[in-house]
């Protein structure tokens, strides 16, 4: 913290790349939940392999359920991390934006400093006596 709880203003840059590593680790995190649930769900596909072998139906359909849960919850944690990795291109294109807006505005203020600098009139009038000159010669 700054001086009288005052902190020192970021860069958008600095705090778009901040924002893009904390849902990078968030991705990871989803990641290993989808590996989690994948293994808990071959463990469960097992298990009801071996209830249909010994005949038992309602411990069939139980486990059956449960990979049908655990089949939506992967594809739950996908659609969520699709947002996140459509949240950090967003931010993206957003810091690419104010680039060009800011790399404009710097454009328009050398423009207009040269406007100050070269002034039409004065020039025109210089090249129509440089034209008349050249004509008669």
């Amino acid at each position: 913290m700054g001086l009288f709880g005052k902190t020192p203003e970021k860069s958008p840059k600095d705090l778009v790349n901040e924002w893009c590593h904390k849902i990078r680790k968030e991705g990871y995190q989803l990641d290993r939940q989808i590996r989690a649930i994948q293994r808990e769900e071959e463990k469960v596909k097992r298990s009801l392999k071996e209830a249909a072998k010994k005949g038992d139906k309602d411990v069939c359909t139980i486990l059956a359920k449960e990979v049908i849960r655990a089949r939506k919850a992967t594809t739950k944690i996908y659609t969520s991390k699709a947002h996140l990795n459509s949240v950090q291109m967003q931010m993206k294109n957003q810091l690419a934006t104010l680039r060009v807006a800011g790399s404009l505005q710097k454009s328009t203020e050398v423009m207009q400093a040269m406007q100050t600098l070269v002034r039409v009139p004065e020039v025109a009038e210089t090249m129509r006596a440089m034209s008349r000159e050249m004509m008669k010669v």
